[in-house]
């Protein structure tokens, strides 16, 4: 059946891919962090837990070190048609197609990652086509897209890692002390405070993790389903929905969700390090008021 396997295997080659060419110029720490996440793609199911944690701690370690590096090289841009953006809209045609047309056929692809498996459809045909159209070097796309990845760094591991770090959390137990220490703060029969608590604590711990997804396990075990949704009888999709667009207001005012808001300002060269988190602010309040708002609405 195909499903993660055929996601997991693109991108593990991919990042394979990435760490030869950093291998040929001889870009050592380049090379190794590619290589640690394109073995964490391929082979991770056989590592197990111990040797999925060392591996983690080897990326740490490589990206604390110092030593990867940013693309040296700087080719001049190509003038091109608004036609140049046809492959890139290939890829969500084809993932909304295809997470309808792959349910039909259940037996072939895993209906639970048929989103997933359309997606990596969609860029592979995106691929293809650019080979077809632009008639690239082989290994240009490759090239292309190491030098994007140097230019983040390790920060394109992150969104992983804290979604990683929220699930031990909760694992931990985390979500139960928090939702005893809110179950004590906010009145009984509080539908208000209930939803104060979710919300303003998703955007909170999101701003202290750096990402939604590591705050959502920890407040939807503290708040979100023993008391929106069993107490109050809270549909659980739309607490859940919101729940994380309330996340995401966070994501935009802290430092710690360094992918989204350092690594742009540093791409883009601001003098300002922090001001991309200073231009979201005003987006951020009045949107984490109208989740909270209409979190309120839904579950009263």
């Amino acid at each position: 059946m195909i499903g993660l396997n055929l996601v997991y295997g693109v991108a593990g080659l991919v990042f394979l891919a990435f760490a030869g060419l950093s291998a040929v110029e001889r870009r050592w720490a380049n090379t190794g962090f590619y290589a640690l996440i394109a073995t964490s793609f391929v082979a991770g199911d056989w590592l197990g837990d111990i040797g999925n944690g060392v591996l983690v701690l080897a990326l740490v370690g490589i990206a604390a070190s110092g030593r990867m590096r940013r693309r040296v090289d700087s080719a001049a841009p190509v003038e091109r048609s608004a036609m140049v953006f046809v492959p890139a809209l290939v890829i969500p045609a084809m993932a909304l197609i295809g997470t309808f047309v792959f349910k039909q056929f259940p037996t072939v692809f895993d209906p639970k990652q048929a989103t997933l498996v359309a997606l990596t459809v969609g860029v592979l045909l995106a691929l293809a086509l650019c080979y077809a159209w632009l008639r690239p070097a082989p290994a240009e796309p490759f090239r292309a897209g190491r030098a994007l990845m140097d230019d983040i760094g390790w920060a394109a591991v992150l969104p992983q890692m804290l979604a990683s770090l929220g699930a031990v959390f909760a694992l931990a137990g985390v979500g139960e002390v928090v939702g005893g220490l809110v179950g004590v703060a906010i009145p009984s029969g509080s539908v208000l405070g209930a939803v104060l608590a979710f919300g303003l604590g998703m955007a909170l711990f999101t701003m202290v993790m750096g990402n939604a997804f590591a705050a959502f396990p920890v407040m939807a075990a503290a708040v979100g389903i023993p008391l929106l949704v069993k107490t109050y009888g809270a549909d659980p999709a739309p607490v859940a929905a919101i729940g994380m667009l309330a996340g995401f207001c966070g994501t935009l005012m802290t430092p710690m969700a360094a992918n989204f808001n350092l690594v742009p300002a540093a791409l883009l060269e601001l003098k300002d390090a922090n001001g991309v988190i200073r231009a979201q602010v005003p987006t951020a309040l009045p949107l984490l008021a109208f989740n909270i708002i209409l979190l309120w609405w839904i579950v009263a």
